[in-house]
């Protein structure tokens, strides 16, 4: 199957969705900004991206419930095109990309009015695209103008995120490979930062965090990588313990752990994956304690990971082995918090492990996706935060099929503090990879880079 016949199968997809009189409006992003007379690297919007396969700016895509799609993008301009790049222009864009017509994007405002006539409903993303719902009333309001002429006004606006959301969630085989590849590429970053911090210190070198971070991006774009994924966390020693610390200048000393959250993009697709090593290669008998139970846990929340399964289930089991391990390494007290039942009720393990075990994961590195089940909306339950005393409303977990992909990342961040064993302090670890469900278990994409505390002392050995 080709990729264009696959965009085509999307579209035909959202098209039977929003039913035969209705009208889908789909942006892409806009440019933006970064200072004067610089933009941030451009990116298109995902949904836009995930039904054309196109990656030039200022361009919409407008679908009819009749499967037939319409294409704005910008007209040829050789001037601009020296400076800016080739446009594939509305000409070209019908065989290009499989739509039925395009035109110019300054025609936008002049067509949409017609293309809105006679539809029941006009669907597009809510609350994502900055001032759409502006530009739709303004369509809406020079259709309701011609009234007198004919013409019929969509009576109904719908968010299209809900349709296209649960379109993405599962992921076809082609979304599956490309993944797959982000993984691999993402994964040989990994190992080049092990490799490098190891081989730096034993030539002693000074190794900062930007060092690490280098070498990140180099694997990543390299191998073809258009984008890192997201901003790349590089966290030595105590910065292990801040979730979203970003890469910066902190020293990587010999004898502290390295915590390494960095992966790239691949055509639109995004990898997610943690590591957490020695700097110099070898562990020491604390960070190996609290690593292995990381470890422990990361597996137990894998083998939950299966089809027929709840999003919840492997978050459950992480913190099952999670907080048996805080009992018994000492950083809780059993004396003070009770049984593992009751750390796990009253949850006495958040000050050391306060995150969810993973995200959905796909074009986006959290990718859209409820994670309630559909199925099961009205049956809501309410309960007091044993934390912070406020009331929750709980939804059955959403129930895990094949081609669905998440992450499975457990972790455990120990501040000083009052009780807490001297040893452990400033160590933080998570451990992370990415999972597609499958209809017996599940496919790790990123285990390429080693894991286990033998393979990554190897590893920084060679």
């Amino acid at each position: 199957m080709t990729m264009n016949s696959i965009y085509a199968t999307r579209r035909a997809q959202l098209a039977q969705a929003i039913g035969p009189h209705g009208i889908a409006i789909i942006p892409t992003a806009p440019e933006q900004q970064r200072n004067r007379d610089s933009d941030f690297p451009y990116r298109a919007d995902s949904y836009f991206y995930y039904l054309t396969g196109f990656t030039e700016p200022k361009a919409w895509l407008v679908l009819t419930g009749d499967g037939s799609s319409t294409l704005f993008c910008q007209p040829k301009d050789v001037e601009r095109e020296i400076w800016d790049g080739y446009r594939l222009g509305p000409d070209a864009a019908p065989a290009a990309l499989g739509v039925n017509a395009a035109f110019s994007s300054a025609e936008l405002d002049a067509k949409l009015p017609a293309l809105l006539d006679g539809r029941d409903a006009v669907w597009y993303a809510f609350a994502v695209h900055k001032a759409l719902e502006t530009r739709v009333d303004g369509w809406l309001s020079s259709l309701r103008a011609r009234v007198r002429y004919g013409s019929l006004t969509p009576q109904t606006q719908r968010d299209l995120c809900g349709v296209l959301d649960e379109m993405r969630l599962v992921k076809d085989p082609s979304e599956q490979a490309t993944m797959r590849r982000a993984g691999q590429i993402s994964a040989a970053a990994h190992i080049r930062a092990m490799k490098t911090s190891a081989k730096m210190l034993r030539a002693g070198k000074e190794v900062r965090e930007y060092h690490l971070e280098a070498e990140l991006l180099h694997e990543f774009r390299v191998n073809g990588s258009q984008f890192p994924a997201y901003g790349s966390i590089v966290a030595a020693g105590a910065n292990a313990c801040v979730l979203h610390y970003r890469a910066d200048k902190g020293l990587v000393r010999d004898g502290e752990l390295v915590l390494i959250d960095a992966a790239c993009e691949l055509d639109g697709y995004a990898s997610d994956i943690t590591r957490t090593f020695p700097a110099n290669g070898r562990f020491t008998g604390p960070q190996r304690m609290l690593y292995e139970l990381v470890l422990a846990s990361q597996q137990a929340a894998i083998v939950a990971t299966k089809a027929g399964a709840r999003f919840t289930d492997p978050h459950d089991a992480a913190v099952q082995v999670l907080a048996q391990g805080m009992l018994d390494v000492g950083l809780l007290d059993k004396n003070k918090v009770g049984s593992l039942q009751d750390v796990i009720e009253k949850r006495a393990y958040f000050p050391f492990y306060m995150h969810r075990t993973g995200h959905w994961i796909g074009m986006d590195v959290h990718d859209c996706g409820d994670y309630t089940e559909p199925s099961e909306l009205g049956q809501v339950s309410t309960r007091q935060d044993a934390l912070t005393g406020e009331l929750i409303k709980d939804r059955p977990a959403r129930i895990l099929r094949p081609g669905m992909a998440l992450t499975i990342e457990p972790g455990i961040y120990v501040r000083p503090g009052a009780g807490v064993p001297e040893q452990f302090h400033h160590i933080g670890i998570r451990i992370e990879d990415d999972a597609i469900v499958t209809t017996t278990g599940c496919e790790l994409l990123t285990r390429d880079v080693p894991v286990s505390v033998a393979d990554i002392e190897a590893l920084m050995r060679a």
